[in-house]
């Protein structure tokens, strides 16, 4: 992802990032995921809960924690940390915002709103309580979406792991879909961000695929792996482009 960035939102991302980073913004990706005991009110702000079977996703409508306060779900923190580091002007510190925190919060949830069930349903949590079996092994839907599919595909087909597969999504992201990212890039109405049509994205791939044919205590094996991986793919390179887009437009 950083290869595609622009030389001042190359800059701005090296300037942002700890030093014990080493310029490198894809080692802390996960850090959201880790200081959720430390701040749990960001707890909410990494999926969007939709009702049941709609398949459909409104602002207005599912972007609320469950007190009822909106603004609190993936989309709303996606727009405010944007917002947050458009206020960055590369030579002092922000005193009202802490942007290496945006930077690192923003990038993670970038990643999140493309996983087809950080926009699930309500009732199922986005499939966190929906039982199946990777095969052998007992899990939750949800972890399928956010581990297994990935793993099993690292395990099968690339030897060198993690490092060789994010090299496959980069060389189709350069080759086979190549035409199509111009419009990943793109926001409507010179948007920094657009999150909302990323979550659309979302539940519509959770039901054409993440829910569909799966029940409590399903067995999913290699045909649910094959004809999903490639979904989970796509959604992998879309999100990383559109964070390179992003940060792009934010540092212009």
């Amino acid at each position: 992802m950083q290869g595609r960035l622009s030389v001042a939102a190359a800059a701005a991302v090296r300037g942002l990032l700890p030093s014990y980073a080493g310029g490198n913004l894809s080692s802390l990706c996960s850090w959201a995921d880790d200081v959720k005991f430390r701040y749990p009110w960001s707890a909410p702000l990494h999926y969007i809960d939709t009702p049941d079977r709609l398949c459909n996703y409104t602002y207005d409508r599912d972007c609320r924690d469950e007190d009822g306060i909106k603004g609190r779900c993936v989309a709303g923190a996606i727009t405010n940390y944007t917002s947050q580091l458009l206020t960055y002007d590369g030579t002092s510190p922000s005193t009202q915002y802490n942007l290496t925190q945006a930077l690192l919060f923003l990038s993670h949830f970038m990643g999140d709103i493309h996983q087809p069930l950080h926009v699930g349903f309500t009732s199922d949590k986005g499939g966190n309580t929906i039982d199946v079996h990777w095969y052998t092994r007992k899990t939750v839907l949800h972890h399928v979406w956010d581990d297994n599919i990935i793993e099993t595909a690292e395990d099968d087909y690339y030897g060198e792991g993690v490092a060789e597969f994010v090299d496959a999504l980069t060389q189709n992201i350069t080759g086979e879909w190549s035409q199509r990212v111009p419009g990943w890039e793109q926001c409507s109405k010179n948007q920094t961000t657009c999150p909302d049509t990323y979550a659309t994205e979302s539940i519509t791939a959770a039901c054409d695929w993440a829910y569909k044919d799966v029940t409590e205590d399903s067995v999913l094996e290699d045909a649910y792996f094959a004809s999903r991986l490639p979904v989970v793919n796509l959604r992998l390179a879309q999100g990383g482009v559109r964070l390179a887009a992003t940060l792009n437009r934010i540092f212009s």
